[in-house]
């Protein structure tokens, strides 16, 4: 199908998207697509080099007359999650992604796309490889990681960069245009548990949660989907009070930005209570399937019969980890005072891992005010320290803080307006773009973020409509004509 995307217009953006569709490309994992990148630049013969952490650096030359413009630096990241659906076989270390068109959407076969944020790196490199369009002087950042603690962004150092302005194209609404976003933190809590044989008598069974959408826990908090993590301890913790259930092991959601979307238990009870929890459990799994019907209609909860384990977690442990999973705050946690409709504060409880007497437990907790980002963060840690776990943060990351009166803004405003005959939407978004990270060490530039439509990022119904490519495309060259010369406001 690789053959069909690259026919589609403007084909000089889908056919990089290709090229780089077909390069493992895993979060902290990206010395191919470094690779791959160091090369594209130095097949132009432009100025092409790598920074101490990875980040690639393009720069181009502007085109006749348009040498007096402020140089424009456009920047996307390289790397992307990797997700797939349970029955499918791929490799994300081998294999390039597998895509196909559906209507007007381009999708993957049974994997994320790579979509986010692989059609913004592709805009920039049909722009640095083309010998006629218009524009500024041009400087490509591509940064690595940003999926997994934007370390890219993070170890960019001040002096480096050229540009006045910076294009980020991570953006997933063609009618947006985005001035701030959301800081994150992640929160870990891990501890020990004590096991125990499993006595004579005993049946074990299989618990799994599959068939839920996920999606990215910032842009998609909201939408109130299933959080198999969550779902699972509402299982376990029903199930342990009545019928005295011992969990042997639980594999619950992946990665920290994606909403979990499966999760696994293996769990062991007395034999003599197979037919009631069976029958009980079953119409909890339908209470839970009922409530979530119109936001998560494929949601299948199973119960299966499997091969007994030698041991289980102990009582007093298996209490207190419950607890704990149950009491942590999953989803939205406050809305913005300032901007209408914008999630200010969340968690995701994104991963829960039990086996072989750890347990760790990850959340990803975002915020566009610092304070809030940190309070959400302590409350989870006093929960997982209640619960007998030891809990770290890391990778924290500061949020971008708004700012209406930025002169590009000023340009992309009347422009979109002018090509497509509406407003676009200011906004704000509660994902974690790179910008705020970046503007630590260039203060004054001016940034801004916008891209096309990309829906289902972070999870395998990822998928980029084919028509707000065009758009996006369209919007982006007009840009790259009008941007002011250097000196003016």
């Amino acid at each position: 199908m690789s053959a069909e995307v690259r026919a589609l217009e403007p084909k000089a953006v889908w056919k990089n998207f290709a090229d780089l569709n077909a390069v493992p490309r895993p979060s902290k994992k990206e010395e191919r697509v470094i690779q791959f990148m160091m090369d594209f630049g130095a097949s132009l013969n432009l100025e092409t080099f790598k920074d101490a952490v990875g980040n690639v650096i393009i720069r181009k030359p502007a085109t006749s007359g348009m040498e007096d413009r402020k140089w424009v630096t456009l920047q996307s990241h390289l790397d992307m999650v990797h997700q797939k659906n349970n029955d499918t076989v791929f490799d994300f270390n081998t294999q390039g992604i597998e895509m196909y068109i559906d209507k007007d959407w381009v999708k993957a076969n049974g994997t994320t796309l790579g979509a986010d944020n692989g059609m913004g790196v592709a805009a920039i490199m049909a722009l640095l490889e083309s010998k006629t369009i218009p524009h500024p002087p041009l400087e490509a950042l591509f940064t690595i990681d940003e999926e997994t603690g934007m370390t890219g962004a993070m170890g960019l150092e001040g002096g480096v960069l050229k540009g006045e302005i910076l294009l980020n194209l991570d953006t997933e609404e063609d009618d947006e245009i985005d001035i701030g976003c959301a800081g994150g933190i992640d929160v870990t809590a891990e501890r020990s548990y004590s096991e125990v044989l499993v006595q004579n008598g005993a049946i074990a069974f299989k618990i799994n949660i599959k068939g839920l959408n996920g999606g990215h826990s910032g842009m998609d908090i909201h939408k109130g989907l299933g959080n198999a993590n969550k779902i699972m301890n509402r299982l376990m913790h029903y199930n342990a009070e009545k019928y005295s259930i011992r969990i042997a092991s639980i594999d619950g959601g992946s990665l920290r930005n994606a909403i979990p979307r499966e999760s696994t238990a293996i769990i062991v009870l007395d034999d003599n209570q197979k037919k009631n929890f069976e029958s009980n459990f079953e119409l909890l799994a339908t209470v839970i399937k009922n409530e979530l019907k119109v936001v998560e209609p494929k949601l299948a909860i199973t119960l299966e019969t499997t091969d007994l384990p030698e041991k289980v977690m102990n009582e007093e442990d298996q209490g207190k980890l419950l607890k704990g999973v149950y009491a942590a705050h999953n989803g939205v946690y406050a809305m913005s005072a300032s901007i209408s409709d914008l999630v200010e504060t969340s968690n995701n409880v994104a991963r829960v891992m039990v086996k072989d007497g750890k347990i760790k437990i990850g959340c990803l907790t975002r915020s566009s005010v610092d304070s809030a980002k940190m309070d959400l963060a302590e409350a989870l840690k006093a929960t997982f320290e209640l619960a007998g776990c030891d809990v770290t943060f890391s990778g924290t990351y500061p949020g971008w803080n708004p700012n209406p009166d930025s002169a590009i803004l000023k340009v992309l405003k009347p422009k979109y307006e002018e090509l497509f005959g509406e407003k676009p939407r200011v906004v704000a978004c509660h994902a974690g773009l790179e910008c705020g990270i970046l503007g630590q060490n260039y203060p004054d530039m001016d940034m801004i973020s916008f891209g096309p439509t990309i829906h289902g990022a972070h999870s395998p119904d990822e998928r980029v409509q084919i028509s707000s490519v065009q758009k996006f495309w369209k919007y982006l060259l007009s840009i790259l004509e009008d941007i002011p010369e250097k000196g003016d406001a």
